[in-house]
């Protein structure tokens, strides 16, 4: 039997970056497989998973943007890339054997369901783990504020936030500043006064309303998201005061 199980149900906030490998752009399948085997396994555990993903390994609306492109275009075409991402962790997630379904905020009738509140929880009730796609459907908010948003709706019991090649939680970049401090734990609150990059103010604040605790942790690192869901200490937990 796994160990005793403290986040039953979860929102898994994935990057567009850390589907792109190594360079962190267009999708590695090498990665997208590993992915698909560590969600595969908290599926066979009993959690209830939803996911996120985050569109930057094909587009960066904020770059478009800064050449003059209209920035309420730029974020559509984010969430355009979002789709395209969802539907190919879909493919492998599949062929590993998990049910699945996709949904999406903006209209992509042929290619996912359109994001509906109660169907989505149906889904997750089943044991079918859900991915949502495009974003909130908005411009001006970002994919973290949709997986704050999003593990609200489904009553997420935390929003497990993967990261690339860092650990946790920061008191800056620890790639630029090898003296930066790691922390094991703060409070939402104690995120935004710092100015922590846990993710965007938005997402944060939603989080502190609603109380839903965040576990920031790398990626790749052995059984992480096992580790996570039974409370094991990975990572930092960004909690309620």
């Amino acid at each position: 039997m796994p160990a005793e199980i403290k986040y039953k149900r979860v929102l898994l906030k994935l990057s567009g970056e850390s589907l792109g490998g190594a360079s962190g752009s267009g999708l590695d399948i090498s990665v997208l497989t590993r992915i698909a085997k560590q969600i595969k396994r908290l599926s066979e555990m009993g959690v209830s998973v939803g996911i996120v993903v985050g569109g930057g390994n094909i587009w960066r609306g904020a770059e478009a943007e800064a050449h003059g492109m209209d920035r309420v275009t730029a974020d559509y075409a984010g969430m355009l890339a979002t789709i395209i991402n969802a539907l190919a962790l879909q493919d492998v997630l599949e062929r590993e054997g998990v049910v699945v379904r996709t949904q999406s905020a903006i209209g992509v009738n042929q290619v996912a369901e359109p994001y509906i509140r109660r169907r989505a929880l149906r889904h997750l009730e089943k044991g079918r783990v859900v991915i949502f796609a495009g974003g909130t459907g908005n411009p001006y908010m970002t994919t973290d504020t949709a997986a704050a948003l999003r593990a609200i709706e489904i009553n997420a019991d935390v929003l497990l936030m993967s990261k690339n090649h860092v650990d946790g939680v920061y008191s800056a970049d620890p790639h630029k500043h090898p003296g930066a401090k790691k922390f094991d734990r703060l409070t939402h609150m104690e995120a935004i006064n710092l100015r922590l990059e846990v993710m965007d103010a938005t997402a944060l604040s939603l989080c502190l309303e609603n109380k839903l605790p965040i576990i920031v942790f790398d990626l790749e690192a052995p059984e992480s998201m096992e580790k996570a869901v039974t409370g094991e200490a990975i990572g930092t937990l960004v909690y309620s005061g």
